[in-house]
């Protein structure tokens, strides 16, 4: 049985790809105040170490940092799972079920993001996750 993937799929994994680069963006630019108060906010940010319990001391940068990244790993993750089950030619079966669980983790990421994080970075992961919702209901194995 030969198995036809959907373009949609091929599409997500592209605006996966997309969203970790531009989020890792973010990596190569330090903010910047505009003003004295923001100017004083950052270097708190930044420079104010905070006990953490268990000999750890971290700055909200520093967490701030963690999150992100762990922002651009998640896409880079789906994307080169969902790259790697298309080259190995994977049943459609258990590449839908792994898309499926992407787009309910995805949409877990969009909510969050489009609550507490700003309009980017929920706009990047309301697409993956709409590319990647139109895929599982568009995989069907050729007969």
């Amino acid at each position: 049985m030969k198995n036809k993937i959907s373009s949609w799929l091929k599409v997500a994994i592209g605006f996966q790809f997309l969203t970790a680069a531009v989020h890792s963006l973010s990596f190569i630019r330090s903010p910047q105040g505009q003003n004295d108060t923001e100017k004083q906010m950052i270097n708190l940010m930044y420079n104010h170490k905070m006990d953490m319990g268990a000999g750890f001391h971290r700055s909200m940068g520093q967490l701030f940092m963690s999150v992100s990244l762990c922002f651009t790993l998640i896409f880079l993750l789906g994307a080169i799972i969902n790259l790697y089950l298309i080259r190995a030619h994977a049943p459609v079966d258990l590449i839908k079920g792994i898309v499926g669980i992407q787009a309910l983790i995805f949409a877990a990421v969009f909510l969050s993001a489009l609550f507490l994080a700003f309009l980017p970075p929920a706009a990047f992961t309301g697409v993956v996750f709409l590319f990647l919702s139109i895929s599982y209901f568009r995989l069907k194995p050729v007969i």
